[in-house]
C-alpha cells in the first residue's frame, strides 16, 4: 500500500512546515528545504523530527 494523494497533499514537514514529496521508491517522504527524510513504516509516515534522517549533500 502506498500513501494516498489526498494524505500527501495535507502532510507538511514538521520542522519547517514546507512541502514534502514521496521518495522514488515510495519508502519515505523528503523535505528538500530541510534536507530530511521521514521514513514510512508499515504504511505509516513517521513525521517526528528526532527520527528523520539527514540527506546526503
Amino acid at each position: 500500500m502506498t500513501i494516498s494523494k489526498e494524505l500527501l497533499d495535507i502532510l507538511a514537514c514538521p520542522k519547517c512546515k514546507g512541502e514534502i514529496h514521496l521518495t522514488q521508491g515510495g519508502d519515505g517522504l523528503i523535505c528538500d528545504r530541510c534536507r530530511l527524510l521521514y521514513e514510512i513504516r508499515d504504511d505509516i509516515p513517521i513525521m517526528l523530527i528526532d527520527e528523520a534522517r539527514p540527506l546526503d549533500k
